[in-house]
């Protein structure tokens, strides 16, 4: 005959643990936010950094390096709602010489442009020998003591066309070179207010005024090497102005 004692039983009832069974417990399903941090980092965003709260309308260009940040680069999440697109009137802006962030000068023969924070890049797939960029994001490598091959410092940078770029450690370096080079600025795309701002400058009326005249407004297609001589000289007329130290550009109405 088998006696069960009442309380033994009353506690069993409530856990059955408690009387050494075994039980399979259902798992709850997967949040987002979950699966957002189990995704392994070759899927995260080159910027490592939150995503920034929405706004109701574009950010306000950073004016001062972020907080610790040596070389001196923006806010992370600003970067990364800026990498996610190409701004060439933000490139203008930051090209100034009143820009606070630092600049780099590709330090390799040729560098293909990579954006790996997701955005787009630009028509010119390579980036030149001592071309200028601005470094807006700074990884430095890993100390957790383990060592990885190649696993460097690494940037994300802008090109004075308005697209980011990932570079890594070895492919770009800051001491300024004799005659820095630059990607074509996209004239037709870096909107009236800045094209007006633009014209508004000593000498880049008169290229901007040459060039329409020989090119007609072409701006693809087609064109005579005179015209391209004078794409190439308004070119020259904007960084020399953006280099002067005299320019004091509006933020632009398209940024992020």
């Amino acid at each position: 005959m088998i006696f069960r004692n009442p309380l033994l039983v009353l506690l069993c009832a409530g856990s059955v643990s408690a009387c050494g069974g075994s039980k399979t417990e259902a798992v709850a399903p997967e949040s987002p936010a979950n699966a957002e941090a189990d995704k392994p980092a070759s899927e995260e965003s080159a910027v490592d950094e939150a995503e920034p709260q929405e706004s109701s309308g574009p950010m306000s260009i950073p004016q001062e390096c972020h907080k610790g940040s040596d070389p001196c680069t923006a806010d992370p999440r600003w970067v990364r709602r800026l990498c996610s697109d190409v701004y060439p009137a933000v490139a203008l802006y930051l090209f100034q010489s009143s820009s606070p962030f630092t600049r780099g000068y590709i330090s390799a023969r040729q560098v293909r442009a990579v954006n790996a924070s997701g955005g787009v890049t630009s028509g010119e797939e390579w980036l030149e020998f001592d071309e200028e960029v601005i470094l807006l994001h700074h990884r430095a490598p890993s100390t957790d003591g383990i060592q990885v091959s190649g696993a460097g410092d690494s940037y994300e940078a802008m090109r004075i066309d308005g697209s980011c770029v990932s570079l890594g450690g070895d492919e770009v370096r800051t001491n300024v070179p004799p005659q820095p080079k630059y990607v074509k600025i996209p004239w037709r795309y870096i909107g009236e207010d800045m094209q007006d701002a633009l014209r508004a400058l000593p000498g880049i009326k008169e290229a901007y005024i040459e060039r329409r005249t020989e090119c007609k407004g072409a701006f693809s297609g087609t064109v005579t090497d005179k015209c391209i001589k004078k794409d190439k000289a308004l070119n020259r007329a904007i960084i020399e102005a953006l280099k002067s130290g005299e320019t004091s550009l509006p933020e632009p109405q398209k940024r992020p």
